[in-house]
């Protein structure tokens, strides 16, 4: 496995310096988030800024993931708004001319995946519904990933509409492909209480595209530094060893960007000395 950061924690640096301080610091992968200062696909600059990137990437010699959880990109006034089960057909419309942007960005910097979630159901309608709504836009962003040969790692995220891996389980029954896998946030499963997590990871081995890892307690979404919650490292890591995990595992503490460059040393140093024990 290759150890990461994700550019959501150094939201207050120019991305290029974001970069060169995750590489320098001993990283081999980047999670680059998607947003208004780092390749907006909506920028007319773009194509310059993607050739930026992959020169940066292959400098430094780093694999990559495209993030898509920018907090107010697709609307200034919502966060993380529209999505894919919001209650418009135009506005999911837009989330999903969103990730196939993103997908284009994957393609071009030969990314390992794109990362994406459900998002948060706003109106009361049943479950599966609900599910019906998400599984038609995941099937159109399948398509297109699939014909750009770029995989898709979806998050379960608390809140959302798909929390926990027994979800997502559930929306494999509505929607599976060989290119829909897994982003899977270690946080996440301490939040919801799935537990020892290296034995919830055990049965999606295969299914696994991208690992998030940060501190957590039970029952409150709030990324911690290491140290500072209650998750079993060496359990997670040693799980990931045993399904022969080999993608990025990237650290996502985007709240701790007003002191970046001590949180992405000491995240290196906690998760790599508990690499050579395991």
């Amino acid at each position: 496995m290759k150890l990461g950061y994700n550019t959501n924690g150094l939201a207050f640096h120019r991305w290029d310096d974001a970069i060169r301080l995750i590489a320098e610091t001993g990283y081999e992968s980047v999670a680059i988030t998607v947003d208004h200062y780092c390749l907006n696909p909506f920028a007319t600059d773009l194509p310059q800024q993607l050739q930026e990137m992959r020169a940066l990437l292959e400098q430094y010699r780093l694999s990559s993931v495209i993030e898509t959880g920018a907090r107010f990109l697709l609307n200034p006034r919502a966060k993380h708004e529209p999505t894919l089960v919001s209650a418009a057909p135009a506005d999911r419309a837009r989330r999903i001319d969103f990730l196939k942007r993103c997908i284009d960005e994957a393609a071009f910097l030969e990314s390992a995946a794109v990362s994406f979630w459900a998002g948060q159901l706003k109106e009361e309608i049943p479950r599966e519904t609900a599910m019906a709504r998400l599984a038609e836009g995941c099937r159109e962003v399948i398509e297109y990933a699939n014909e750009k040969q770029v995989k898709l790692a979806f998050e379960p995220e608390p809140g959302m509409l798909i929390e926990t891996l027994s979800d997502f389980a559930e929306l494999l029954q509505h929607v599976d492909h060989p290119c829909f896998g897994l982003t899977v946030d270690i946080g996440h499963l301490q939040c919801m209480e799935e537990t020892p997590i290296s034995q919830y990871l055990q049965p999606w081995g295969d299914h696994i595209f991208n690992i998030h890892i940060e501190d957590m307690v039970a029952g409150v979404h709030d990324h911690l530094r290491f140290g500072e919650g209650e998750i079993d490292f060496v359990d997670v890591l040693s799980g990931l060893r045993q399904i022969n995990y080999t993608g990025g595992v990237h650290v996502e503490l985007s709240r701790h960007s007003h002191m970046a460059p001590d949180v992405v040393r000491e995240s290196f140093q906690f998760l790599r000395d508990i690499l050579e024990t395991v």
